[in-house]
């Protein structure tokens, strides 16, 4: 039975067990169940017209291995997905996957100190058993597709499919399609179907959004051949592209930006002058940047000049057989219906502790949990803190030093309290988004800060913050030292100082 069972085989999963191959040099007691039949997650999903990374492919990479040769400075989906490919073949991972096995249920044996767990093969419907020390969920939040509580959807004759699940057997030349949704993924692949002028596009908006102007490119063979063979090119250009994303949270997000008027009147600027004239009076949000996704523009607005795409903010009341009833009572007749509403990634059922350890549950951690998405910069970059964060407790629990940890809820009401201070007062509560539960509702995806006050939080554990269950004098030992010594070490010193200076420029 393995020491470590890992649920998912996306980027995070693949992160974590890159992690393990680089770090527990030798380390083999692990499994990771994957419910596809792949890696990749998102990126082996998601196969819509123009699916594409939305931040620097640089910076959306693993920072162990970064890629010299990606093509373009937003990948697309293919490359993307061959890229984890890679990298699972790179350190030998998927001989310790799994596929096409969900996990069902797992429960915690108080006795044993293990985790009882149930899986499932997705095919036959055959169940297995097995047990783990550590448990890892790296499930992600862009998994489950959101579809939208329509009356009538399911008498709609046509074909009908979410974005993120592709129906490539569907032929949209020379039909009538509707897209229900305005947000990442339309925006993708609608300025790609309406190149066929025999595409008729309707799409359904509920909501305007702020784009913002795309700065894509190609990467030539000479910035290849730089970052490839000139020493720390590729490290610093990445390094760039981080701190680029934190100039953008410290203008846009931050409550302390003075700037955040400045970036509105920009961006209606860039609407106005971009998309048709009859269009302006919907398109421009009523609300601040950054409150809802910000959308780079992948030649949408543009795209909306073509007389095979029309723009519908009546709402949509019902379905039909052949088609959809606004809310205005108008009956619209399509051949096509495409969903693009997103996931179901607005609620969490539990609190968590820097979105990656939950109380009452001992030896069990998170990627990509509670409060753990950004709205500025590379999702990777935020699970590799959680990683590393994580394999402070895997080291000392597989060289049974210690036998479980289990954080307390004092410590984690604490950190959420924290969480919703800054919530408060911040740009995500002014309006209805995907980062939080309804209209009113508590923010439960975005983290409230930028990525540096997050990589403050998680460089070391906060070790009383946590239960430990151990008979180890070594572990002991150790945690008198740190307890008692920390106060004679000067550095413990700078570090408060630089925790100040940290929470208040994030602020």
């Amino acid at each position: 039975m393995p020491k470590i069972v890992v649920i998912g085989a996306g980027v995070g999963g693949l992160s974590f067990g890159i992690a393990l191959r680089r770090q527990l040099h030798g380390f083999e007691d692990f499994t990771i169940y994957e419910k596809g039949s792949d890696v990749g997650g998102t990126w082996r999903d998601n196969i819509y017209p123009g699916a594409a990374s939305d931040v620097s492919t640089h910076l959306y990479s693993a920072s162990t291995d970064l890629n010299p040769d990606w093509s373009v400075t937003h990948a697309p989906q293919a490359e993307m997905f061959e890229y984890w490919r890679k990298l699972t073949a790179k350190y030998n991972l998927y001989r310790r996957i799994v596929f096409n096995r969900s996990v069902v249920s797992a429960e915690w044996n108080i006795k044993e100190q293990l985790y009882n767990i149930i899986t499932e093969d997705v095919q036959s419907g055959a169940r297995f058993s097995t047990t783990a020390q550590i448990l890892i969920s790296a499930l992600g939040i862009l998994d489950i597709p959101r579809y939208p509580d329509i009356a009538g959807l399911s008498t709609f004759k046509g074909d009908m499919f979410h974005s993120a699940r592709w129906d490539t057997g569907v032929d949209l030349r020379g039909k009538r399609v509707a897209v229900v949704g305005n947000g990442a993924s339309a925006i993708q692949f609608i300025p790609l179907i309406t190149k066929d002028e025999t595409v008729q596009v309707t799409e359904f908006c509920r909501s305007p959004n702020w784009f913002v102007p795309a700065r894509r490119g190609q990467y030539s063979p000479l910035w290849k051949w730089t970052f490839k063979y000139v020493p720390l090119v590729m490290r610093l250009y990445r390094l760039f592209l981080y701190l680029r994303s934190e100039t953008t949270y410290m203008t846009i997000f931050s409550n302390q930006s003075r700037r955040a008027k400045d970036v509105a009147v920009l961006l209606t600027n860039y609407i106005k002058l971009t998309a048709p004239k009859e269009y302006h009076e919907f398109l421009v949000p009523d609300y601040r940047p950054g409150c809802k996704r910000l959308l780079l523009d992948t030649n949408f607005l543009r795209s909306l000049h073509r007389p095979n795409i029309t723009l519908n903010w009546d709402g949509i009341q019902s379905m039909y057989e052949d088609g959809i009833v606004t809310k205005k009572g108008q009956k619209l007749p399509f051949d096509v219906v495409i969903f693009a509403t997103g996931f179901t990634a607005d609620t969490y059922p539990i609190k968590a502790y820097l979105g990656t350890t939950v109380p009452g549950f001992p030896n069990f951690f998170m990627i990509g949990g509670p409060n753990i998405a950004t709205g500025h910069t590379s999702a990777i970059y935020t699970e590799e803190l959680q990683v590393g964060y994580i394999l402070h407790f895997v080291r000392p629990l597989l060289s049974n030093l210690v036998a479980t940890f289990d954080v307390t809820p004092r410590a984690t009401d604490a950190y959420n309290e924290v969480l919703q201070s800054r919530f408060a007062q911040s740009v995500w509560t002014t309006c209805s988004s995907w980062y939080r539960a309804g209209s009113e509702g508590k923010v439960f995806s975005i983290f409230p800060g930028p990525m540096f006050l997050f990589a403050w939080w998680t460089r070391a554990p906060r070790w009383e913050d946590y239960k430990v269950t151990s008979t180890s004098r070594k572990w002991r030992r150790k945690m008198w030292r740190e307890k008692w010594l920390k106060w004679l070490n000067p550095s413990h010193y700078l570090t408060i100082l630089l925790g100040l200076c940290v929470n208040w420029l994030s602020d």
